[in-house]
């Protein structure tokens, strides 16, 4: 039986209630964990209010701002979940950022900062989140994070996040063989195409959800909950022997030719 009861699980990356993150939130919540839940802040804290209303029914123990792109603010988070729970045993990485441009361009036009940028937030975050939260992860743990099929294909429309994609994929399995020895296990989901607040900056994004439904073998898109229940699979002792895996779901389209 899947039971995370008195684990603790730090979870970024909702936006709204399309977001993967608020499936894999809700599915870690039902197996009875605790959440710490963040938000991306900004001048008129608007997102702390739409997420704060939206996670209210999952009563998280915190909800904590998050920029990666501030160090001091992850330190500050990290202290205010060793304050409360002593220990994490589960950290969720979704988050990512490219600019606009960088997804309709030619390749080779993209800009340095686009570039660096787009890895930063991406890539180098799951890296980042890591090595803060490691020292919390006292009895083992389990790190997930969110890939797409555009890190191993080429993806029209996807671009600058595919190269990103490609990293994290990389970061993964070189955090699962550093962590191993402490009992952490790193893993990532690749889920197909949903329509998400950050996927709507793709273009043809309804297009490519589409032709999943056409051409997969289950004939369908996922939702955002299937690729939450997988989250909590690979967070609980039922997964205890996968580590450094990247985990399709995406009703099978990954191993068509077309």
């Amino acid at each position: 039986m899947l039971d995370l009861t008195g684990k603790n699980a730090l979870v970024t990356g909702i936006a709204n209630n399309r977001s993967i993150a608020w499936g894999i939130a809700q599915s870690l919540h039902k197996a009875g964990a605790n959440l710490a839940i963040t938000y991306l802040p900004d001048e008129r804290d608007r997102y702390r209010a739409k997420v704060a209303e939206l996670v209210e029914p999952l009563a998280p123990d915190l909800l904590l701002p998050c920029n990666v792109q501030n160090d001091a603010q992850i330190e500050e988070m990290v202290a205010a979940i060793q304050e409360k729970w002593g220990r994490l045993d589960i950290l969720i990485h979704c988050l990512a950022f490219v600019n606009k441009e960088d997804l309709t361009c030619n390749f080779s036009d993209i800009s340095r900062a686009g570039f660096n940028q787009a890895l930063d937030i991406s890539a180098y975050s799951l890296v980042q989140l890591c090595g803060a939260t490691k020292h919390l992860m006292t009895q083992g743990g389990s790190v997930v994070t969110l890939s797409y099929l555009g890190g191993v294909r080429v993806i029209p429309g996807y671009n600058l996040a595919g190269t990103a994609k490609a990293a994290l994929e990389c970061n993964t399995r070189y955090l699962a063989a550093e962590l191993g020895p402490q009992n952490i296990r790193v893993n990532a989901i690749s889920a197909g195409p949903i329509r998400t607040l950050a996927s709507s900056a793709i273009g043809g994004i309804l297009d490519m959800i589409h032709h999943v439904e056409e051409v997969a073998p289950l004939r369908r898109s996922v939702t955002p909950l299937e690729v939450g229940n997988t989250a909590a699979f690979l967070c609980s002792d039922l997964s205890s022997g996968i580590t450094g895996q990247i985990i399709y779901v995406d009703g099978g389209y990954e191993i068509m030719g077309a």
